[in-house]
């Protein structure tokens, strides 16, 4: 959400950033909500002025009686006062919940180093890292292969909720339990606290953290209820302390959030119905800051890096793309995509992502901080990653670590986490 004072003070500075995002709807937008600001302001100005009136036309009125003289003109004026505020003060009330209208739905401002583009095809990459693995045998699709082994069931799951689900059975549940605990692990020995969320939220506090336009094409609402499913752990931690003032002295504040995670993905992308990688429910840990706003560049570098060092650590080459100006959405100043290697599509597929909020979401939720040794507040800034999406990680695993017998290794640093398995299935699995 944006600061209405920023907009009031550089006006021209806002638009030239929005303009990059190359989407006129929001320079339209900025018109229209400088025109409402404009003439609420006025507004303001003429309801004070009456305010004033009419503090001074009651002494007027006592002068006048003492002296005996006619208050009928000033009585009359004095009538007239409460009927025009009131009148002043409807209008003022449409007028700024329009501008709210605009300030929820305006995207954050740009970060100065985010490539212009159009679409992700203008996504530059900055780094890629690990070597390609060669196969001398055709490498299987990891939902074929999966029911192949009786590691997952997708018939059925479709048989009872549809296009998008799936059971997942023996080592490879166990696989996905294990990708998470090595992601939490990780994060706790770096000063992460462990957090499970609730997997619902109110309308009130999702507004908070999401472009708008998800409540029809992402959360799943329950019937009846002003509940939604949450779609990952960053939407509950970023509301946690809504509406709350924080002590300096207590940021960053470091979260590590594990839930599962619910999604229609209504017109955005074609479902996988035999696989995990696109799917209505999965498994995720993520990475969430809250800091002060000078350290928001240090801690989005770090988020970053900490899913890099799990990347490098499951040795699945990946690449580190800088998301353009048009492929950018609305809540966040800067993002980084983490796309890992797929060898049986020689390509990069989409694994994380990393966004610096600055303070979107914060001023939304009405989340300050307390500077040290003074009374004075501002907006928290906040950051976010997807560590790992189990389902995702899965895909490329299986892909990465398929053998040409039609097993699949499992990584060096999951075995602990897998009973020391070193092979998927195993001769014990059931």
């Amino acid at each position: 959400m944006f600061d209405i004072k920023l907009i009031r003070e550089t006006p021209g500075t806002v638009r030239e950033n929005l303009g990059k995002r190359q989407e006129p709807e929001y320079l339209k937008w900025l018109d229209e909500l400088i025109e409402k600001d404009t003439e609420w302001r006025s507004l303001k100005q003429e309801a004070d002025k009456l305010r004033a009136r009419r503090n001074a036309i009651s002494k007027e009125i006592n002068i006048v009686k003492k002296e005996g003289k006619d208050a009928k003109k000033l009585l009359e004026e004095a009538k007239s006062i409460p009927q025009k505020i009131k009148e002043i003060e409807e209008k003022s009330k449409e007028l700024a919940e329009k501008t709210n209208w605009y300030l929820m739905r305006l995207p954050n401002l740009l970060k100065e180093s985010v490539p212009f583009g159009k679409s992700d095809e203008d996504n530059v990459v900055e780094k890629e890292v690990g070597k390609k693995p060669k196969r001398n045998f055709e490498i299987k699709h990891h939902g074929q292969l999966a029911a192949e082994l009786d590691l997952a069931d997708f018939e059925r799951a479709v048989k009872i909720s549809g296009a998008g689900f799936f059971y997942l059975k023996g080592d490879l549940a166990l696989l996905d339990i294990a990708l998470q605990r090595y992601a939490i692990d990780k994060l706790r020995k770096k000063g992460y606290t462990l957090i499970q969320p609730p997997h619902l939220m109110r309308t009130d506090a999702y507004e908070g953290v999401v472009d708008l336009a998800d409540f029809d094409t992402v959360m799943y609402k329950v019937d009846g209820e002003d509940m939604r499913m949450i779609a990952t752990a960053e939407h509950p931690m970023a509301a946690m302390y809504k509406g709350e003032i924080l002590e300096e002295e207590k940021l960053p504040i470091k979260l590590c959030g594990v839930s599962p995670c619910y999604r229609r993905e209504i017109g955005k992308h074609g479902l996988d119905e035999r696989g995990f990688f696109r799917v209505h429910q999965f498994n995720k840990v993520e990475q969430f800051i809250f800091c002060a706003p000078e350290d928001g560049e240090k801690y989005f570098e770090e988020i970053a890096r900490n899913a890099e060092e799990l990347l490098e650590e499951l040795e699945i080459p990946y690449q580190r793309t800088n998301v353009c100006t048009g492929d950018l959405g609305i809540i966040a100043a800067k993002k980084y995509d983490l796309v890992g290697y797929s060898p049986r599509e020689d390509k990069f597929i989409e694994l994380m992502s990393c966004s610096n909020c600055t303070g979107y979401q914060a001023r939304r939720l009405g989340i300050r901080f307390r500077k040290k040794g003074s009374t004075d507040k501002e907006v928290v800034h906040t950051l976010n990653n997807t560590m790992i999406a189990t389902t995702r990680f899965l895909r490329v695993l299986i892909e990465n670590y398929q053998t040409e017998k039609g097993t699949i290794e499992v990584p060096k640093v999951l075995r602990p986490y897998m009973d020391g398995l070193e092979e998927i299935p195993s001769k014990k699995a059931k």
